[in-house]
């Protein structure tokens, strides 16, 4: 089974990570490892000064707040589908199931691990006019096969961040000159 990732920087995580495979409307990410657990509920934000104290204890004796254990295996898919890309709700979704589908189908080739995919261009409103059209439903679903078939057979790059950019990185060293004009 396919998981969701659900939490801002599981996102940012795997965003952060360089492209796996890209085509003109998509982009997708991969990081190798698991989704970040979610940290403790405290009593204090279930408790309101509206309401009396909440009893935390249950007559099994089992904790109501437990942290639900993340599976060490398998993948989880990220969706960022920005209202900029596809303007129409019906639109998105369409895509997100797209995606859901292409993913269900290469799982068994793709190794585990977060995945996000991501649109990164918006489909033309002039070739597409009907918000959830056969023919957008049939090139979203044939890009996003090629992308996830290049993703299984592309080699993975060799840093895992994504690459520094502007001023961020390496300086370049300013090599003296060697034209030194004498007068």
């Amino acid at each position: 089974m396919i998981g969701r990732i659900v939490r801002p920087a599981d996102f940012e995580r795997v965003l952060s990570a360089h492209q796996r495979s890209k085509s003109t409307h998509f982009a997708v990410h991969y990081l190798a490892g698991v989704p970040s657990r979610a940290g403790p509920v405290s009593v204090k934000a279930v408790d309101s000064p509206v309401f009396p104290p909440l009893s935390t204890e249950l007559s099994t004796g089992e904790p109501l707040l437990a942290v639900p254990a993340v599976d060490e295996g398998g993948q989880w898919l990220g969706l960022v589908v920005p209202k900029r890309h596809a303007k129409r709700a019906v639109t998105r979704t369409l895509i997100k199931r797209q995606v859901k589908a292409a993913m269900a189908l290469h799982a068994s080739e793709l190794p585990a691990g977060l995945w996000v995919v991501r649109v990164r261009a918006p489909f033309d409103r002039q070739q597409f006019p009907s918000a959830a059209s056969a023919a957008l439903r049939a090139l979203a679903r044939e890009e996003l096969s090629t992308l996830f078939h290049r993703a299984v057979h592309s080699p993975l790059p060799p840093s895992a961040g994504r690459k520094p950019r502007g001023g961020q990185g390496k300086a370049k060293a300013a090599a003296p000159s060697s034209d030194v004009s004498a007068s």
